[in-house]
């Protein structure tokens, strides 16, 4: 009796934990209604730099929705955003669902490809983006959401991590993070690890390459190594988009982007970078393995516009 009760205990836990459903491959959190609706959201694409989110962005996202479902999507934590977004913004939604990615198999699970072609609002969070390219690149998971984007065009973002894979190129970080210095110093170490890969699709962020986290620790540094690895490697000269740890950028359906933070209270910033386009040749003065990357050309290899929040 004892080793009965002993292992239908195990298997309870093993079910139910955190106020969540635990399946064999992901964890579901769901708050408000349990029924579907249908909206008209606005589209666009909110990104933000990496700590606590900036309650005006979000607010922007979440009225995107149009009253609709909004789906949070990662691979750790647990159910953080849900009363957030639901019930502290002052915006009406009708449902918000976590689901924690456990296995990269989760991504072939029907409830999880239901509630992406439910959601009017997909929120990327924060974590380790290679395990989101592992377990979302090639499957249903990206595939869904890239219809959903075209033909539904529900609004799109992501933090930290979920900031990072949202651009045309990003940083996968297979072999872990880098700093400024080693990346300035070698653009070509093995921690360097840039993709094109189709994965999330967004027009507006095609040739885009975005960073986070950008004031701790600084990261302008790598960012302009990620840049210059992609004019040399890929011949395009793509763009940067970049926030720092409060900050968001949002743009809209228009392709028209504003800026979220605590400024002029705290110095909330994002930065827009593109290599010189009135320049015949923007590449660097030397981007080769092991040696340190010169990208100056007379001090205007780079246009950086830093705009506050």
């Amino acid at each position: 009796m004892y080793n009965i009760k002993f292992h239908l205990i195990l298997s309870l836990i093993a079910f139910f934990f955190i106020g969540g459903v635990a399946q064999e491959s992901y964890t579901k959190y769901e708050t408000g209604s349990n029924q579907d609706v249908v909206t008209q959201p606005q589209g666009g694409v909110c990104m933000m730099g990496g700590s606590t989110e900036s309650d005006d962005a979000m607010r922007w996202f979440l009225e995107r929705a149009d009253g609709g479902d909004v789906l949070v999507i990662r691979a750790s934590g647990s159910d953080g955003y849900n009363e957030y977004l639901h019930s502290e913004l002052g915006v009406s939604i009708n449902s918000v669902t976590t689901i924690v990615f456990q296995e990269a198999v989760a991504a072939e699970e029907t409830y999880v490809q239901d509630k992406i072609k439910q959601a009017e609002a997909i929120w990327i969070a924060g974590g380790d983006q290679w395990k989101y390219v592992q377990y979302w690149r090639h499957t249903s998971v990206a595939s869904l959401i890239n219809e959903a984007l075209a033909s539904r065009n529900i609004v799109v973002g992501g933090t930290s991590a979920g900031m990072a894979i949202l651009g045309g190129f990003y940083f996968t970080a297979q072999n872990g993070t880098i700093r400024s210095e080693d990346a300035l110093n070698n653009p070509y170490d093995d921690r360097i690890t840039l993709d094109s890969t189709s994965f999330i699709a967004n027009n507006y962020l095609k040739n885009v390459l975005t960073d986070t986290h950008y004031d701790d620790p600084d990261r302008s540094g790598r960012h302009t190594a990620f840049l210059a690895r992609v004019l040399v490697d890929y011949g395009v000269v793509a763009r940067g988009i970049a926030c720092e740890e409060y900050t968001a950028v949002c743009i809209d359906e228009n392709g028209i982007a504003r800026v979220f933070g605590g400024y002029p209270t705290y110095d909330d910033f994002a930065y827009f970078i593109q290599p010189n386009c009135q320049m015949n040749s923007p590449l660097p003065e030397s981007c080769r393995p092991d040696e340190q990357l010169t990208w100056n050309l007379e001090e205007t290899a780079l246009q950086v516009y830093k705009i506050a929040g």
